[in-house]
């Protein structure tokens, strides 16, 4: 789901004074995408929550590391987005 926008993509796009709706189509289309990566981060980090409970629970010590793991690494990439 991660695109790759252009800045200067952009800065083309609202330039064009005819074809603002262009411009204002690749703005919407880079939030939307934005808010549905987050939404799908935040999911996933619920689920890891939910399994690192399980594990813990059945004392499962290599996939509690696996789980961890992919939190903080989910964790870091929402750190250095913001």
């Amino acid at each position: 789901m991660d695109k790759y926008y252009s800045y200067t993509d952009f800065l083309k796009a609202v330039g064009q004074s005819k074809k603002v709706d262009e411009a204002e189509k690749l703005l919407n289309e880079i939030y939307l995408d934005l808010f549905l990566n987050r939404i799908q981060r935040m999911h996933r980090q619920e689920q890891l929550m939910v399994l690192i409970d399980r594990v813990l629970d059945e004392k499962d010590e290599n996939a509690f590391y696996q789980y961890a793991a992919e939190l903080h690494s989910l964790q870091q990439t929402e750190d250095e987005s913001y």
